[in-house]
């Protein structure tokens, strides 16, 4: 899946690093270019196409406000400042969320995946016409492409922000959905949660070791709070 482009444009070297280092945690974003000033932003834009801008609003030459009005084709906005007076004409001029510096990580979590549930289409999920106690797999669309998963095929899935990564025997699927979403799709009898962020086809695993569930050569995490009811459910 193609990943999303982001452009930061901040006139202050460390904040531009700490918004760089927590898109890292985004598998789906990437930083395509990160400008000290307006200007150079503005070149960037012709360059390319930006999916998100992170944005300063007190900038020399051109403050961050003037700026996003030069523009025609918005991207998604988010703006970064220390001045919260600017919020008003910030959401006149549609941005997707406004971040007071300093800001922490689970701030900026929110504020991007504001910006992610408006770029990304919803997920189609294609319904079987067979009986449901008779399925054995189920269709994923995503990246242009219908898959079409069996369960047995099927060894893990990991939450990967508003994406969903399923691990196959075969490849590695990223859909725009969210986990819990996905969750719902499977027969809970055959595939169980063993972490905030992990769930395990239960007939792929091939040992336990103190708080570790192996699927082959993949180690996943149990997580505290799903612990007991995880060894519960394999009878344990």
């Amino acid at each position: 899946m193609k990943p999303f482009q982001c452009l930061i444009v901040d006139d202050e070297p460390i904040a531009r690093e700490i918004i760089q280092t927590y898109c890292g945690h985004f598998p789906n974003l990437k930083v395509v270019a990160s400008c000290a000033n307006a200007l150079e932003a503005k070149a960037e834009l012709q360059k390319q196409a930006i999916d998100i801008l992170f944005l300063d609003i007190n900038m020399p030459v051109l403050n961050g406000i003037s700026f996003l009005k030069t523009l025609k084709n918005q991207p998604q906005v988010i703006f970064t400042t220390a001045y919260k007076e600017y919020a008003v004409d910030a959401f006149e001029l549609s941005a997707i969320d406004y971040l007071l510096k300093p800001f922490s990580l689970e701030r900026f979590i929110v504020a991007v995946d504001k910006a992610l549930e408006r770029l990304q289409p919803n997920p189609v999920i294609i319904p079987e016409t067979i009986e449901k106690n008779t399925e054995d797999y189920l269709f994923i669309k995503t990246d242009g492409k219908i898959y079409k998963i069996f369960y047995s095929d099927l060894l893990y899935a990991e939450a990967s922000g508003n994406y969903t990564k399923i691990i196959t025997t075969q490849n590695t699927i990223l859909p725009g959905m969210t986990f819990s979403s996905f969750e719902e799709l499977l027969p809970k009898s055959r595939f169980l949660r063993v972490h905030r962020s992990f769930l395990v086809n239960k007939s792929k695993i091939t040992h336990i070791e103190g708080n570790r569930v192996f699927i082959g050569k993949n180690e996943i995490p149990i997580g505290s709070n799903y612990r007991d009811g995880f060894l519960k459910s394999l009878g344990l």
